[in-house]
């Protein structure tokens, strides 16, 4: 079907509009991330730092879709264990599953340890700031391209058409690009909005893993639970503002 045949297809928009919002919700998991991460960096390098991790997830999902035909033999087991079949896309989920699952889990411990661990920023200069920006692309990289997998797989399950699937994810990618600073300045002015973001990583690390095992997770309950979690959050946040306004008056009149 020719792009003027998709333009006058209602299905066709009804298929982009549930794909973009589809792959819109896939990439709030490599959002969180990216955020928490590039805000480990000095200041100076966070911004571009996002850019370029989500410049980096726009690349590697438009490769991936021209090789829609490799991605889907993905999905076709290699071997078995004790029944169980496993595919390269299940290996991936779970490498990643692991790999988020062990970050998630190094950061809770950092913010919950009275160590300070910002000695790896201090004493060598620009040298420690540019291995820490590498480690950080290499980190942003390594789930890039475990989250861009599980969005192309996801796309090519709800539409045969290419030019659906290259619009939703570069409308996808956008919303990432404009909501990744914003995202990531509230959870710095935030310190319990981290440790709320770490746990939905943890969570989501721990859905890949068993994704790969072939533990089907409904994505609906996931990110119900994390709506739930985050609106509990921000009642939290707007009581403690109510109080410490309340305090603030009342030391005012208090003074006076």
């Amino acid at each position: 079907m020719d792009i003027a045949a998709l333009l006058a297809d209602p299905g066709a928009w009804v298929a982009l509009v549930t794909l973009v919002v589809m792959e819109v919700v896939l990439g709030i998991d490599n959002l969180i991330f990216i955020s928490i991460l590039t805000n480990k960096l000095p200041p100076e390098h966070r911004e571009k730092a996002r850019k370029i991790g989500i410049g980096l997830a726009l690349i590697m999902r438009l490769g991936l879709l021209g090789t829609i035909a490799w991605i889907v033999q993905l999905t076709n087991p290699i071997f078995e264990v004790f029944g169980q079949p496993f595919s390269w896309k299940d290996l991936i989920l779970i490498a990643g599953g692991l790999f988020l699952v062990y970050k998630a889990t190094k950061e809770i411990h950092h913010s919950v340890d009275t160590i300070d661990h910002k000695e790896d920023l201090v004493g060598a200069g620009a040298e420690v700031v540019k291995m820490s920006f590498s480690t950080a692309i290499v980190q942003i990289l390594i789930l890039d391209l475990v989250f861009s997998i599980d969005s192309i797989i996801t796309a090519v399950g709800m539409t045969p058409h290419l030019p659906i699937m290259i619009v939703a994810v570069v409308a996808a990618v956008t919303v990432m690009l404009l909501a990744a600073t914003p995202l990531a300045n509230f959870i710095e002015r935030n310190p319990t909005i981290v440790m709320l973001a770490l746990g939905f990583l943890l969570m989501i690390g721990a859905t890949l893993i068993a994704e790969g095992f072939g533990v089907h997770v409904p994505k609906g309950y996931i990110y119900a639970a994390m709506a739930f979690s985050a609106l509990v959050e921000m009642l939290n946040m707007w009581s403690r503002n109510a109080k410490a306004k309340n305090k603030a008056k009342g030391g005012g009149t208090k003074l006076h």
